[in-house]
């Protein structure tokens, strides 16, 4: 059994052949997924596919690349679906200096609403990082001060040092199809770091398809099987072994 802990199944490149998706998946053994909400809309929309199937859970939240486009109601309505049955993580929140959409300041602001909106909810957070590492770490660190932190760090591709401090921190790592990539040598001895009981696996699908299917897309939930695989040769175990630890460890974290 797998468990896909990030995907945008909501996406419109799932409009036509949506429950095939959720099929495939289910036949590759996924029997969980988080659909992830990138703004208050996609959040909703989220919320309505898991209410269609059952294996489909819930992160509502503004991603930092869309803050500056969201209007001010927005933040509102993502702290009342945060209430509703099947939301299991507040997100993805997190930093991008890749892109400049969204103002750092802002990200910096709506990052904290969304770690703090965990909090008193009891949820984890799911973080996005590009480009900013050290912003994340320094952000993280304050949070940590204020509080425990529970939460994932979503399609990661820092070192094996940063995964070190987000797991004392309180967070997990999960590994999304860049690790399975060739160039990506570095980031599966960083995956190979990483304590048993903090590792996740995702699609973040539909993008980041892994091998042996880079090349196909939209990469889908049933594709997490394949960085499950990469993961497991990389760590040693079998597949059931590696799949078994990720599942169990996500079950727990989000409490499905």
């Amino acid at each position: 059994m797998l468990f896909d802990t990030h995907t945008h199944v909501d996406q419109e490149e799932f409009d036509a052949d949506r429950d095939a998706v959720i099929r495939r998946a289910q036949a590759a053994g996924v029997q969980w997924m988080n659909a992830v909400g990138t703004t208050a809309a996609t959040s909703r929309k989220c919320l309505e596919l898991a209410a269609r199937y059952e294996s489909v859970y819930v992160a509502v939240g503004i991603q930092p690349n869309y803050v500056a486009e969201s209007a001010p109601s927005d933040w509102d309505t993502i702290q009342s679906l945060a209430s509703s049955p099947k939301v299991v993580a507040v997100g993805e929140t997190g930093l991008d200096r890749h892109w400049d959409d969204t103002p750092f300041d802002q990200q910096q602001d709506y990052f904290d609403r969304h770690v703090e909106l965990a909090r008193r909810l009891d949820l984890p957070f799911i973080v996005h990082m590009r480009d900013c590492d050290a912003d994340i770490l320094h952000q993280l660190r304050q949070a940590r001060q204020r509080g425990p932190l529970r939460g994932v760090m979503h399609s990661f591709t820092g070192d094996a040092a940063m995964a070190a401090e987000c797991c004392t921190l309180g967070l997990h790592i999960s590994f999304a199809g860049m690790v399975t990539y060739k160039k990506s040598q570095e980031l599966r001895d960083c995956a190979a770091t990483i304590l048993a009981d903090r590792l996740l696996i995702e699609t973040d699908c539909p993008y980041l398809s892994p091998e042996p299917v880079r090349g196909k897309r939209p990469c889908e939930p049933a594709f997490v099987r394949h960085t499950a695989e990469c993961l497991a040769a990389v760590r040693g175990v079998t597949l059931e072994e590696l799949a078994a630890m990720t599942t169990a460890n996500a079950r727990k974290l989000f409490r499905v």
